[in-house]
């Protein structure tokens, strides 16, 4: 994985021992708070994978291959602060990084006292391990959710967003879901809009990192970290943010070589595995370090990781 993409939990990890926690927590069931925004998609077939050879070789993008989906309904944005607020509110869920005490934090976003820095992640300095670094204080404990509740969550590990879905009544893509619906019914493109980065008048469609990376984000695209949910266009299908903003958890076990055996009908990935697949790329991803704010592209980290860059959205069957 690429080091922007957030490092797993243990590395940079704070002096001590880290105690794993269990992988899925219980959490009761009920309904959501508020109205949820989600496109209907119809399936049918679709050409999954790298169709312009730039992918990393150690993502396996490749070979391009036929898929056959269901239909589904997808989030048409990521969960945001605010939805992930009334599932904890309703059922008292403690995310991960709560009962690990740190999380990961880019070392320009960071809002925290100094002590309560505890280190820098090992290999990738500009990720910072920081005490109390949770969904509900993303940046630091001088930082909060309620200055941001229409940004995506961020902080929460596969296994919360597993918890989320469970009370929700919904779950996870799976991969080839998601980029069935990141590609908006565009076959082969790089984005979700086609293969150019910019449209004609050379504005941005997405929030990646612009500058050198890691130390000087020009803010072309207006964001250090994350924006407001709807901020940039919809693809063909109505979706928001399928790339860069923040990455999104999906439902399977990542494997590299996983294309080169799997199902042409609804695939869900590896039957068992040690990393979840994420997708979509987010705002610290540059085609310097991790050109992986493409539709076919790929990436994974451990069921128990939080960062500030990582959230999710949902789907139905």
């Amino acid at each position: 994985m690429a080091s922007c993409c957030g490092p797993g939990r243990g590395a940079g990890a704070p002096d001590g021992d880290v105690v794993a926690v269990d992988a899925i927590m219980g959490v009761r069931s009920a309904a959501p708070g508020g109205p949820r925004a989600e496109r209907g998609l119809p399936g049918g077939r679709f050409a999954m994978g790298d169709h312009h050879g730039e992918g990393y070789q150690q993502d396996g993008e490749t070979p391009v291959h036929d898929v056959v989906l269901r239909p589904f309904s997808i989030d048409v944005h990521h969960v945001t602060n605010a939805g992930f607020a009334r599932f904890v509110e309703a059922t008292g869920y403690v995310t991960d990084s709560e009962k690990f005490g740190w999380s990961a934090v880019f070392h320009s976003a960071v809002r925290a006292l100094e002590s309560d820095i505890l280190g820098r992640a090992t290999g990738t300095p500009w990720w910072l391990v920081v005490r109390g670094a949770t969904w509900a204080r993303p940046a630091g404990l001088l930082s909060s959710w309620e200055d941001v509740p229409d940004h995506p969550v961020v902080q929460v590990s596969w296994n919360d967003a597993a918890a989320y879905c469970r009370w929700a009544g919904r779950r996870l893509p799976t991969e080839a879901e998601w980029e069935y619906a990141a590609r908006g019914g565009l076959e082969g493109g790089r984005f979700p809009w086609g293969d150019e980065l910019l449209d004609e008048a050379g504005t941005h469609r997405c929030n990646i990192w612009q500058g050198e990376f890691p130390g000087r984000n020009t803010l072309e695209d207006g964001f250090l970290t994350t924006n407001p949910v709807g901020t940039f266009g919809a693809n063909g299908y109505g979706l928001h943010d399928m790339v860069g903003n923040a990455w999104e958890w999906c439902a399977d076990w990542f494997s590299p070589r996983y294309y080169t055996h799997s199902p042409g009908q609804d695939p869900r990935g590896p039957a068992a595995g040690s990393v979840r697949v994420m997708r979509g790329g987010s705002y610290l991803c540059h085609d310097s370090y991790c050109y992986r704010y493409r539709v076919a592209a790929r990436s994974s980290n451990t069921p128990d990781t939080a960062t500030g860059n990582l959230g999710f959205r949902t789907v139905t069957s």
